[in-house]
């Protein structure tokens, strides 16, 4: 018998009615003392110029609404941060495309 600790296998399930996923065009990141929260939005209308009523400043209101909260232990921040790096370089790889700005 060995010592070697035995290789987790994790099997991920989607329900179905998660398969399609949801759009977001924005992420904020947040975190707690126990873990790191992802918020992935949408637009729910098109931006607007709006006016600070306290400085008179304008500004874009952008509308948006939360589809999807995600809590990440603080352990698995790292092997997120790879598997985003990775994939990031697959699809530049194979599409020629540049970080950011979509230009070739």
């Amino acid at each position: 018998m060995t010592d070697q600790p035995l290789e987790h296998r994790v099997e991920i399930a989607v329900p179905p009615e998660n398969e399609v996923g949801a759009y977001a065009g924005f992420a904020s990141v947040w975190r707690t003392q126990d873990c790191f929260v992802l918020d992935f939005a949408t637009e729910t209308r098109p931006p607007e110029v709006s006016e600070d009523p306290a400085s008179g400043e304008r500004f874009v209101h952008v509308p948006a609404r939360v589809v999807a909260r995600v809590r990440v232990p603080p352990g698995q921040i790292w092997e997120l941060m790879k598997a985003l790096e990775q994939n990031l370089s697959a699809y530049e790889r194979e599409t020629g495309g540049t970080r950011g700005n979509g230009e070739g």
